[in-house]
């Protein structure tokens, strides 16, 4: 009984589940930025302020674009902790505030994140992960 039970729940389970995939993707989390790279842009600068002080239209856009990174650290590893090994699309935004150097970093979902000085890695070249 308990097999069938466990079966007749797997078809419902799957059936629903396909009910959904037909209806489209699922909404993206309130986080995420919904213009693709000018909303990351968008909120490194708003960041990029917010830390140095220095008033948003005096922070200059050095470099923006998208990117592959090589796993899940997003370019930006910490010291001892394990990442993901997969390609991960996402962006990165170079600002100068002042004298300062921001790399910010980010997936195709979600906020960028500053990743400090000297911790960056490069992303995949363009074209390997193609």
């Amino acid at each position: 009984m308990r097999t069938l039970v466990g079966t007749g729940m797997g078809i419902a389970l799957l059936s629903a589940l396909s009910a959904c995939a037909a209806e489209g993707p699922l909404p993206a989390p309130e986080s995420a930025p919904v213009g693709g790279l000018q909303s990351v842009v968008e909120a490194a600068l708003d960041d990029a302020a917010r830390r140095s002080g220095i008033s948003r239209k005096d922070i200059k856009v050095v470099k923006a674009g998208s990117v592959t990174w090589s796993d899940s650290s997003l370019g930006c590893p910490q010291p001892g902790v394990a990442y993901t090994q997969a390609l991960v699309p996402g962006y990165r935004v170079e600002l100068r505030a002042g004298g300062q150097q921001l790399d910010y970093h980010a997936a195709l979902r979600g906020p960028p994140a500053l990743c400090p000085a000297g911790r960056a890695v490069e992303p995949m070249p363009s074209g390997a992960a193609e």
